[in-house]
């Protein structure tokens, strides 16, 4: 009987993304406690790290927040720049996968179980991810990475900010157990008091607990808690806006020279591409392949079909007939790629194909 397949999810999640983005902006601001909100009759709508250590609290109200601290700084949130920040990040996580699932501004769900960059191990991924959020915002990041998403997303609060952590298949089960039942994703603080009643303070005690016990007290949620105690989660990443485009491409250890080797890195190149139009549905009737020359020099080559790419041939067959416009060659060839765009989308992606290691 076969394994069942591992996916790679990774959860990335902003440190103190607004009151981050305003000690950037103002450098006077850095060091200091800072709320982002309103001083008076309202809440603070996110604490810097210095602001927390004094134990001020996002959805606290502004007076008890000052009178824990009364250095606070508070600052007027910047929604439009906010924004503009999420969608720069946005833009590198769809470097990587098109199954990205925004859950606000300054987090989201990516299912790199194959990814667009041929990396085979979600941890490099992210470290990656992290890299460029830095070097182009400004800001840090933390991420989780695990084979679903509710480990994924308790993972990257472990070692925040900052900082990364990998939860493999075999140490799920017992992450959980260690962690109290108030830490859970999708246990909110009522739920947390209910199950504390009820004599449930950790993972562990919640796994103890039958199906049957969780659905009498918690309903539906019940069946959820009984998995999450066991490090289950069939959840799937579900984009919620189309890609326009999908791409892979790949530096090779050594330029190539020969037309054979050409096509051989054209057909592997393509597997990714196809790999996703398989997972997602989605399908496109634009191919177009890229050639980087060892000088560097790009060119590409398009063709738009009258349909969609119905098949891994038909996608195979004009990726080769383009690449082969550039023959004989002149120079040597350091990257290929292949992209699809004038994409259609299908139905939701299907469970991935690949078993990879996290």
């Amino acid at each position: 009987m076969a394994e069942p397949e591992i996916r790679k999810i990774i959860h990335v999640d902003m440190d103190a993304f607004y009151a981050s983005v305003e000690q950037r902006d103002a450098p006077e601001l850095r060091g200091k406690p800072v709320a982002v909100g309103g001083r008076e009759r309202g809440v603070v709508m996110a604490a810097s790290y210095e602001a927390r250590k004094f134990g001020v609290r996002s959805a606290m109200p502004s007076a008890t927040a000052q009178r824990l601290c009364a250095e606070l700084v508070f600052v007027k949130p910047r929604f439009d720049v906010y924004k503009e920040v999420s969608r720069q990040i946005r833009e590198i996580f769809l470097d990587y996968t098109p199954l990205v699932e925004p859950l606000s501004l300054d987090e989201a769900y990516l299912d790199v179980t194959t990814n667009l960059k041929g990396m085979p191990l979600a941890s490099e991924i992210a470290r990656e991810i992290r890299a460029r959020i830095l070097e182009r915002t400004g800001l840090t990041a933390s991420a989780g990475i695990s084979y679903n998403k509710f480990l994924a997303k308790l993972a990257s609060d472990h070692r925040k900010p900052n900082g990364q952590t990998v939860i493999p298949p075999e140490k799920g089960p017992a992450f959980v157990e260690g962690l109290p039942v108030a830490k859970f994703h999708g246990v909110g603080p009522k739920t947390a008091e209910k199950m504390n009643r009820l004599g449930i303070h950790s993972g562990a005690d919640l796994k103890a607990q039958s199906l049957e016990f969780l659905e009498q007290y918690f309903g539906k949620a019940g069946t959820y808690y009984y998995a999450i105690a066991r490090g289950q989660d069939d959840r799937q990443v579900v984009p919620n806006r189309p890609r326009k485009s999908v791409g892979s491409e790949t530096t090779f250890m050594q330029d190539l020279d020969r037309p054979a080797e050409i096509e051989e890195g054209i057909a592997s190149v393509l597997e990714d591409v196809w790999s996703y139009c398989q997972r997602t549905g989605a399908a496109g009737r634009t191919v177009t392949v890229k050639i980087k020359y060892a000088d560097f020099q790009i060119v590409t080559r398009s063709r738009t079909l009258s349909e969609p790419v119905s098949s891994r041939e038909i996608l195979e067959r004009t990726s080769l007939e383009l690449v082969r416009t550039v023959f004989p060659l002149e120079k040597r060839v350091r990257l290929l790629g292949v992209s699809l765009s004038n994409m259609s989308n299908g139905p939701e992606p299907a469970p991935p194909q690949l078993t990879l290691g996290l």
